[in-house]
């Protein structure tokens, strides 16, 4: 844990926020991101998108028990009760367990049943993670802010809508307090991943003009963004050929930025207060671009680890920020 910038307080504290982002699917993340709001003491919770897995992990039905393999480590025989604590660690590092005979799991080999068959675990997780913020946060005054990201598949969004807890916020300008607003999408620019929520530079500008159309008070204003802006030490990630493999240079990884253009000039043309970024897990960070504070808590998502930043903010001013990790 560490404080990376605390100002000298002129005005009171207005709004708390916890930011987190680019849990991939990870349960315990979400759980405790939902937690973060009474353990941190914050008004405000906000996930900033990439919120689904990546994969499904079959578990085949065997005369003798369960079979699984799941990271580096095959298991044979498993019992109810042990292939139960092996499903929760599946879920906690953010990937989906399916159960079933080997004649159903040899049917994921077919790439079309495999997609329609991934697409509604990832929905059903997402609707199990809206009851589950209803049951932890209705009655709280703790309002929670959720966009998908650009690995999120676009099925998502009817889960995330209609609830009176969970607030989607893609594409909006909302109001936090009688201070305060907030603008937010998890789209972001090209990858060479061909992701669900991707835009040219152009595009991805003309999204955030758009909501920024509807700001009433910039200089109150915050930004959450999912890429980071271009030529900034928080969009630094490996760089990979065209058969997807990290480059290395010199005995170690070669990094490149990989943030947005339209990112950057919005920032540096418009100044908002602060601005909250992710999509690069590898470059927690922080930086000022003119006037603007921006942050990238990273991500650590693959073991459980829940990477946050709580920030303090009174009347045109950031009063604090500060990276967690639990």
């Amino acid at each position: 844990m560490g404080v990376f910038n605390r100002k000298r307080r002129t005005e009171s504290v207005t709004a708390r926020i916890f930011f987190a982002t680019d849990v991939h699917g990870s349960e315990v993340c979400f759980r405790k991101f939902l937690n973060a709001g009474r353990f941190y003491d914050v008004q405000y919770l906000v996930l900033g998108g990439d919120i689904t897995g990546k994969a499904i992990v079959p578990i085949e039905r065997r005369p003798g028990g369960w079979t699984v393999s799941f990271l580096d480590d095959t298991f044979h025989d498993l019992t109810e009760s042990e292939v139960a604590a092996v499903e929760r660690r599946i879920r906690d590092s953010g990937l989906y367990p399916l159960r079933g005979e080997r004649d159903e799991l040899l049917a994921l080999e077919d790439e079309k049943y495999r997609e329609r068959l991934f697409t509604g675990l990832i929905v059903q997780r997402v609707q199990d993670w809206v009851a589950l913020a209803e049951d932890r946060l209705r009655g709280t005054g703790i309002r929670c802010f959720v966009t998908p990201g650009n690995d999120d598949f676009v099925e998502i969004d009817d889960a995330l809508t209609g609830s009176d807890v969970v607030e989607f916020v893609e594409g909006r300008c909302v109001r936090l307090d009688d201070g305060h607003e907030m603008i937010t999408t998890g789209y972001s620019n090209l990858t060479p991943w061909n992701s669900p929520r991707e835009l040219d530079e152009e595009a991805l500008g003309q999204r955030i003009e758009a909501m920024y159309a509807d700001v009433t008070d910039p200089e109150n204003l915050v930004a959450v963004l999912h890429p980071p802006p271009a030529g900034t030490a928080l969009d630094q990630a490996p760089e990979i050929d065209e058969e997807f493999r990290v480059k290395f240079e010199a005995g170690g990884i070669l990094m490149i930025g990989v943030g947005s253009i339209a990112v950057r000039r919005f920032v540096e043309e418009r100044q908002p207060l602060i601005a909250l970024h992710g999509h690069v897990h590898e470059s927690q960070g922080v930086e000022r671009l003119g006037r603007t504070i921006c942050l990238n808590p990273g991500s650590e998502y693959n073991d459980g680890t829940l990477c946050g930043a709580i920030v303090r903010i009174g009347d045109r001013e950031v009063v604090s920020h500060q990276f967690v990790v639990g």
